[in-house]
């Protein structure tokens, strides 16, 4: 096998490590970037030099961006009062994607876990309660998933600040969802979760 050959098969191996692609999909992908080289590949690896060497986490939230203080921490627009929390990145994006939400987040990096050993020091627990005190945070909001460890994380939290407003969101039946197709515990949790028309 030549060098050639094996840089390309090595770029496919490590595509394929990327959440929801395997070796079939990252070899599809890599003929598809090679084929269309200057369009695709060569931008796409300017783009992965510069996020690899200026992507960050934000020292106030969690968030993912390329300063120490992100976007959404250092916007006056966003400093409600009201806190976001979110397990990971990811839900923090999502957040933002739905654009429904015009406060500040916090990125936990996990939840709490007996069977893992993930206390509150190993998530951002701690730096949160600071940024309770110190940022006049009138309301609480916990997004973390309906999970044991989720609603677990979700309990701590609450009993950690007692002088603050803490809500979650509402869970329940996805927008177009049929009752047929749900889990018994979705359907619990959006008959406790009802309001009146």
């Amino acid at each position: 096998m030549s060098d050639a050959t094996k840089d390309i098969e090595h770029l496919i191996e490590l595509l394929a490590k990327l959440p929801g692609l395997g070796p079939r999909s990252a070899r599809r992908a890599v003929l598809h970037l090679i084929k269309k080289r200057s369009l695709h590949l060569i931008p796409l690896a300017d783009a992965l030099h510069r996020v690899g060497t200026s992507a960050r986490e934000c020292l106030n939230c969690g968030n993912i961006g390329t300063t120490d203080i992100c976007d959404i921490c250092n916007s006056e627009k966003r400093a409600t009062g009201e806190l976001c929390i979110v397990e990971d990145v990811a839900d923090l994006w999502a957040m933002e994607r739905a654009g429904v939400f015009k406060g500040r987040y916090h990125v936990l990096g996990g939840t709490l876990s007996a069977l893992d050993a993930i206390g509150p020091e190993e998530l951002r627990i701690p730096k949160l309660l600071d940024r309770v005190r110190s940022e006049a945070i009138s309301e609480v909001i916990l997004a973390l998933g309906a999970t044991i460890d989720g609603q677990t994380t979700a309990h701590y939290i609450a009993d950690q600040l007692p002088d603050v407003t803490v809500t979650s969101l509402a869970q329940g039946v996805p927008v177009g969802g049929e009752l047929d197709y749900l889990d018994d515990g979705t359907i619990t949790a959006a008959l406790k979760a009802r309001r009146s028309l």
